[in-house]
C-alpha cells in the first residue's frame, strides 16, 4: 500500500472558488479510481491561493486481474444483434464463446482484464481530472489558447506534482509534465522545493512559509486576529465568512491591527464595517462599551521584517480613501429629504406588469393604513404608518445604497432619524424588510409590523395576480420568503387576519407546513388540522396544531386515537355513512352542536331507541352528550387545549364500548344504532381535527 500526492499549482485561485474546487477534485479522483476498481483509503484535499492538493492513503501498488463475462444473443441471431453485442462489450466476433443455455447454443463475451500498476492508472487519471474539472469561471492561456480545444483552468496551470509512495507518476497535461518540484511562498521562498512523498509535503511547504491546510490557516487567522484586537484593549467583531475569505487569500497569514481617523466614526457603524469588509477584507473592532472602535485588522500574506508597520500604514491609507467616499455619500444623501428621494422611485421599474417602485409604494401605503385603521395591527397609528410606508423605499435611490445595496432599509432609517422624523417612522423604515430569513428578528413595533406586513402581502398578491408563482425550485421573486415573513409576523405578534383566498391561501398553507415541520411539528398533525378546511386564520390554525401535538403525546391521546381508528375501520368496512352519522330524525344532530335546541332534538332521539342500550353503550352516549358541547364551546373560544381535554373524556367510554358491546348485533335496530353511535363519535373527534390523517 502506498500514499498518493497530487498537487495542481497555478496563479491565484479566487478565494470564493476554493471550497467548491476541493469538493470537485475529490469527486473526480474518486470517479477515476472507482472506474479502475481501485479502493482508496482516507482522502484529504487542501487548498491555498496557488494550489490544490490531494492526498489519498493506502492505494494498492496494482489492481488485481479480473475475468468478466456477458451473456449475448443465441447462435443464429441476426448479424446486427450479434455485432451490437460485440461493440458493447469491446470484443471481436471471433472471440465470442459458445455455450449451451437450456439446450440452446448462446454467445458469451469473456474478457480477461489483467492487473495494472496503479501508477499507470494514475498517469491516465490525472489528465482526465484536469480536463473534466468544473470551475465557475475558467480561462485558456498561451499560444494554445487560439484553439477552443485547448486546456481550460481557473488560472494558468504552472506545475503538477504527482507521487505514489516515493515514485513519480509521469503524466502530461497540456504540455506540462509532472515532477517532484513545487514552489513555496511567493516572497519568502520563491525557489523550487523537492517533495519526496505525501508524508513530507505539508511540512516541507511549511518550512517555506506555506500552510497548505486551509483549515489550519483559518484557525490561525481567527485566533491571531482576536489576539491583535485584545492586545489593544478591543474586541474583534467575529465574521466567519471573512475568516474563510482571508484564509483563501493567503498562504502565510499574519493578522495586523491598524487604526483609522476617529472622525470617520460619525458615519454609521454598519457602513464602516461593510466598507472595511467588502472592499478591503478587513475585520473591525469594538471598544469596551460595545461601540465600533477606530480600529481594523488586516491579514498580511508575509511576515514583514518591520513587524508589519509599513503594511498597516498602507492599508490604513487605502481604508481612509474608502471611508472618505462613504462619508461623502452619507453627507450628500442627508441634503435631500426622504420624501424628495421617494419621488425618484417613479423612474425605477418594479416589474413590467406591476409598474414602478412608486406604484408599489402607493399600494403598500394604502394597505398599511388599512391594517392600522381596522385594528388588525393593534396600536399602529394610521398616519405614522402611512408616512413610514411612503418613505420605506426612498433610500433605494440614495448614493449610499447605490454603493452598498445590502444597506437598504437601514440607511433609510438613519436618514429618517437625522431628518427628525418620528421615531416610529424611522424604525419602520429601517426594519420593514424584516424578517428576511429564518433566523432574523421579527418586528414588534406596531407601525413597523404594519408596514412590513403590507409590503410582503403586496408582493405576494401582486405577483400571484399576474400568475408569477414559484415553480419547483425556482422562486425568482422570493415569494416563499415573503410568505414565511408574513407567517412569522402574524404568529409572533398574534395578529388575526385572513391569509387570503384560493391559490394564495394554499401557498400560505404549504409554507406554514414547511415552517412547522422544520420547527419539529409532525407533518401528520399539521395535515390533520389543515384537512378540516375552511380556515384562513394562521394564528388559529397553529394554536390548534400545537394543542393537537400536545394531546397526542399523552396516554389519553394515544388511546383515543386507537379507538378512533378502530371505529373508523368498522364504519369503512360496513360502508356506513360518509363521515356523518345517520339518524331517524329529520335533523342531523351533529350539525351546530352548540345549539341547545339541536341538543334537545338529539336527546329525544336517544330516548326513542327501540331497545335499552347496554351500560357501556349508554356510557358512551352520555360521554358524547357531555363532550360535544364542551368541545364546540372551547373551539369557538379558541381554547383548543380545552377542546382536546373534552375529547380526552371519551377515551375510557370508547374503550369500554369496544370491550363490552357487540356492534354487529343480530338485531338490525341495535346494529344500526351502534354504527350511528360510532359515526357520531367519529364526527365529534373530527370537529377538533381529522384523526384519520394522524399516524400511529
Amino acid at each position: 500500500m502506498s500514499d498518493f500526492l497530487l498537487e495542481l499549482r497555478c496563479e491565484e485561485i479566487p478565494a470564493r472558488m476554493q471550497a467548491g474546487a476541493r469538493v470537485e477534485l475529490e469527486k473526480l479522483f474518486r470517479r477515476e479510481m472507482d472506474a479502475a476498481g481501485v479502493a482508496a483509503g482516507a482522502i484529504t484535499v487542501w487548498s491555498t491561493p496557488r494550489r490544490l492538493a490531494l492526498i489519498a492513503r493506502d492505494l494498492p501498488q496494482a489492481t488485481e486481474a479480473v475475468s468478466t463475462e456477458e451473456k449475448g444473443p443465441p447462435v443464429g441471431a441476426p448479424d446486427q444483434a450479434v455485432d451490437g453485442f460485440c461493440r458493447k462489450n469491446g470484443v471481436e466476433r471471433g472471440d465470442l464463446e459458445v455455450r449451451d443455455v437450456k439446450g440452446r447454443e448462446t454467445y458469451f463475451a469473456v474478457k480477461n482484464v489483467p492487473g495494472r500498476a496503479t501508477k499507470d492508472l494514475l498517469a491516465e487519471a490525472i489528465p482526465a481530472i484536469v480536463r473534466d474539472f468544473s470551475w465557475p469561471k475558467s480561462m485558456r492561456w498561451g499560444a494554445a489558447s487560439l484553439s477552443t480545444e485547448s486546456q481550460r483552468w481557473v488560472r494558468p496551470l504552472s506545475g503538477i506534482v504527482a507521487i505514489l509512495g516515493e515514485d513519480l507518476v509521469e503524466c502530461d497535461v497540456a504540455g506540462l509534465a509532472s515532477g517532484y518540484a513545487t514552489r513555496g511562498h511567493r516572497f519568502h521562498c520563491p525557489g523550487e522545493i523537492t517533495i519526496g512523498s505525501a508524508d513530507d509535503y505539508a511540512e516541507k511547504l511549511r518550512a517555506c512559509h506555506v500552510i497548505v491546510n486551509h483549515e489550519e490557516r483559518q484557525d490561525l487567522i481567527r485566533e491571531a486576529a482576536a489576539k491583535a484586537a485584545a492586545d489593544a484593549g478591543l474586541t474583534l467583531v467575529e465574521d466567519e465568512g471573512l475568516v474563510i475569505e482571508n484564509a483563501g487569500l493567503t498562504e502565510w497569514p499574519v493578522p495586523l491591527l491598524g487604526r483609522f481617523d476617529e472622525a470617520f466614526l460619525d458615519v454609521p457603524p454598519e457602513v464602516i464595517q461593510l466598507t472595511a469588509r467588502v472592499n478591503q477584507k478587513y475585520f473591525v473592532c469594538e471598544s469596551a462599551d460595545g461601540k465600533l472602535a477606530n480600529a481594523f485588522v488586516c491579514t498580511a500574506n508575509i511576515a514583514a521584517e518591520d513587524g508589519g508597520a509599513a503594511i498597516v500604514d498602507g492599508n490604513r491609507k487605502v481604508l481612509a480613501a474608502r471611508l472618505s467616499d462613504a462619508r461623502f455619500f452619507w453627507e450628500l444623501d442627508q441634503k435631500t429629504p426622504l420624501a424628495e428621494q421617494a419621488k425618484k422611485l417613479e423612474r425605477i421599474t418594479f416589474h413590467e406588469k406591476l409598474g414602478t417602485v412608486a406604484d408599489k409604494v402607493e399600494r403598500v401605503a394604502k394597505l398599511a393604513r388599512w391594517l392600522a385603521e381596522e385594528g388588525i395591527v393593534p396600536n399602529a397609528d394610521p398616519d405614522l404608518t402611512e408616512q413610514a410606508a411612503r418613505l420605506a423605499k426612498a433610500d433605494l435611490v440614495t448614493e449610499m445604497v447605490g454603493e452598498f445595496p445590502e444597506l437598504q432599509g437601514l440607511m433609510g432609517g438613519y436618514y429618517a432619524e437625522k431628518e427628525g422624523l418620528p421615531q416610529a417612522v424611522s424604525i419602520a423604515v429601517r426594519d420593514h424588510y424584516k424578517p428576511v430569513g429564518q433566523g432574523d428578528d421579527v418586528p414588534t413595533a406596531p407601525v413597523t409590523v404594519a408596514v412590513s406586513l403590507a409590503d410582503k402581502l403586496d408582493t405576494l398578491r401582486s405577483f400571484f395576480s399576474i400568475d408569477e408563482k414559484p415553480t419547483g425550485s425556482k422562486d425568482p421573486f422570493a415569494l416563499r420568503r415573503a410568505a414565511l415573513g408574513v407567517i412569522r409576523l402574524l404568529t409572533d405578534n398574534g395578529l388575526r387576519m385572513s391569509a387570503g383566498e384560493g391559490d394564495l391561501l394554499d401557498f400560505f398553507a404549504d409554507r406554514l407546513k414547511v415552517q412547522q415541520r422544520e420547527a419539529g411539528v409532525r407533518h401528520d398533525l399539521i395535515d390533520a388540522v389543515f384537512a378540516l378546511g375552511g380556515e384562513d386564520d394562521l394564528v388559529r390554525l397553529l394554536a390548534r396544531v400545537h394543542a393537537l401535538q400536545a394531546f397526542v403525546q399523552t396516554e389519553d391521546g394515544t388511546n383515543l386515537l386507537a379507538g378512533y381508528k378502530r371505529a373508523a375501520n368498522i364504519l369503512k368496512k360496513e360502508d356506513w355513512g360518509s363521515g356523518e352519522p345517520v339518524h331517524t330524525g329529520d335533523e342531523d344532530p351533529m350539525e351546530n352542536v352548540d345549539d341547545p335546541e339541536m341538543r334537545e332534538v338529539y336527546a329525544a332521539q336517544v330516548k326513542e331507541l327501540s331497545y335499552t342500550p347496554d351500560p357501556a353503550e349508554k356510557a358512551l352516549i352520555d360521554a358524547l352528550d357531555a363532550a360535544e358541547p364542551l368541545a364546540a364551546k372551547a373551539i369557538a373560544e379558541e381554547d383548543f387545549a380545552k377542546a382536546m381535554s373534552a375529547l380526552a373524556s371519551l377515551r375510557a367510554p370508547i374503550d369500554a364500548f369496544f370491550e363490552e358491546v357487540t356492534v354487529n348485533d343480530e338485531n338490525p335496530d341495535k346494529r344500526a344504532a351502534r354504527l350511528d353511535l360510532l359515526a357520531r363519535f367519529r364526527v365529534a373527534v373530527h370537529n377538533v381535527a381529522d384523526f384519520s390523517k394522524i399516524e400511529g
